[in-house]
């Protein structure tokens, strides 16, 4: 027997994504966001509430990175998620992560993250208080740690999280 559970997000997995920012100051921000996914073989979408920091970063650099958290950084990544870049002053570096500037892209990327996806933004929508930001994938940054022989990602080596929008938990993608 099947129960109906309402409108909810449960797609599963469903990856935990650090998007990251320079500030009009130039100073690094990052999130977590748990809504967002491929749009087609060459774009992403993540939905972000319009009281962030990062939204208001994207909004004036048209462009932000995406890493996909491991299961290594459950903490920092859960800690960008939990406070506000516009409450807590060097909320990356006390997070623990480390920032590069990318060379395609005017923002930043977490070099701890094993992947990450440097992106332009295309288009970006308000609906209530959420903002969905559609943008070109310029270029992926990967650790070779988690590539095959060939160049490929290694799901299994990747050791992604993944966020439970039933238990507003982490898991393991295994």
């Amino acid at each position: 027997m099947k129960k109906r559970l309402g409108p909810n997000p449960y797609i599963y997995p469903q990856p935990v994504l650090i998007v990251s920012t320079y500030g009009e100051d130039g100073t690094p921000d990052a999130m977590n966001v748990a809504y967002g996914g491929i749009v087609n073989s060459n774009r992403l979408q993540i939905n972000i509430g319009v009281r962030h920091k990062t939204s208001d970063n994207i909004k004036v650099r048209k462009a932000f990175t995406v890493g996909i958290a491991d299961e290594k950084n459950l903490i920092p990544a859960d800690y960008v998620g939990i406070v506000s870049g516009h409450d807590v002053e060097d909320k990356v570096k006390k997070s623990g992560f480390h920032m590069i500037k990318s060379e395609v892209v005017d923002a930043p990327y977490v070099e701890e993250l094993p992947i990450t996806m440097e992106c332009k933004v295309e288009e970006i929508k308000q609906y209530d208080q959420t903002l969905r930001i559609v943008a070109e994938i310029v270029d992926v940054i990967a650790d070779e740690k988690v590539l095959t022989q060939d160049g490929k990602i290694d799901a299994s080596k990747l050791h992604a999280i993944s966020y439970d929008p039933s238990t507003h938990d982490y898991l393991k993608v295994e």
